[in-house]
């Protein structure tokens, strides 16, 4: 399952930069590699960045980190409710709320990144588990069309948006 395969219908306008970043690469195999990808990558930040805020009002990485694990675990629930033809409307949430909520400076690095690992194993367990039929069902999610493919790429590309964001506004400044 690669992205070539998704149509624009399934996903929303806000996600296609996410599907874009996760463009050519298998669902299951692209869901893993970019974990380690990622955790390698963070491992190699300067200790004294993850504190940083590049604008007053912008997350640090740590918050950000955080910002990866609570929106899987809402990707991969919408992407279970779904798969199983659950035909209720699923809400958006603020994502602004939780990383205000989340407590994510207080917590060690290693932490986060081992929580992370965990969440993603989650999903890539849940997304080898659907048949290749419930890959391609959509359901709605904070008002648009999505399918169970789609979801698993966003997730993907939303993480590499994130490590984008660190190269260029945390790492350059």
């Amino acid at each position: 399952m690669t992205t070539k395969e998704i149509q624009p219908t399934e996903y929303a306008p806000f996600y296609a930069g996410y599907i874009k970043a996760a463009e050519n690469s298998n669902l299951l195999e692209e869901l893993e590699i970019c974990l380690h990808e990622f955790i390698k990558f963070v491992q190699n930040i300067p200790m004294d960045k993850f504190d940083y805020r590049y604008a007053p009002d912008k997350w640090t990485i740590k918050e950000i980190i955080q910002h990866l694990i609570d929106s899987e675990r809402v990707f991969a629930y919408r992407a279970l409710r779904i798969s199983r033809k659950d035909t209720t409307a699923l809400p958006g949430f603020d994502q602004n709320d939780y990383v205000a909520n989340s407590d994510a400076n207080l917590r060690n690095l290693q932490g986060l990144l081992t929580e992370l690992a965990v969440v993603r194993q989650a999903s890539l367990y849940l997304f080898k588990s659907f048949a290749k039929e419930q890959l391609t069902y959509t359901g709605i999610a904070s008002t648009h069309a999505v399918s169970v493919r789609a979801i698993g790429f966003i997730i993907i590309g939303h993480q590499k948006h994130h490590q984008s964001i660190f190269e260029q506004r945390y790492l350059l400044a």
